[in-house]
């Protein structure tokens, strides 16, 4: 498979500059860390942790990682939840099956940051 060409602000919807540099400077910092893209989720903080009690089975962020790497996948998202048609309609139908805002949220960022994984520059 190969990656795609070009950079991650371009390639992005709601990503700019700052937001783009925000996640390059963590993946710089960080080169040893990033080997797949659980590890890139885990060091921007939007892991998925168990996080069930007894009788509901549900899901929260990690709260380790980088905090800059993950205010800005949120910013994405929140960018990307007011302005991009496909996710507001994603949104729309999670609403409708239950979730609250924040569940969303999480989901998008874990999304976002799959994502940002591929468009990284590799050494």
């Amino acid at each position: 498979m190969t990656r795609p060409s070009g950079n991650l602000r371009l390639a992005c919807h709601g990503v700019g500059v700052d937001t783009a540099a925000i996640l390059l400077v963590a993946a710089g910092d960080n080169p040893e860390r990033i080997r797949n893209e659980a590890a890139w989720a885990h060091l921007c903080g939007v892991a998925p942790l168990e996080a069930s009690s007894g009788k509901h089975r549900r899901h929260r962020l990690s709260r380790a990682g980088n905090r800059q790497a993950n205010h800005a996948l949120w910013r994405i998202v929140f960018t990307r939840m007011g302005h991009d048609p496909r996710t507001r309609v994603y949104v729309e139908r999670r609403t409708e099956e239950g979730l609250t805002k924040r569940e969303i949220m999480r989901v998008l960022k874990r999304y976002v940051a799959r994502e940002s994984y591929r468009l990284l520059p590799r050494s």
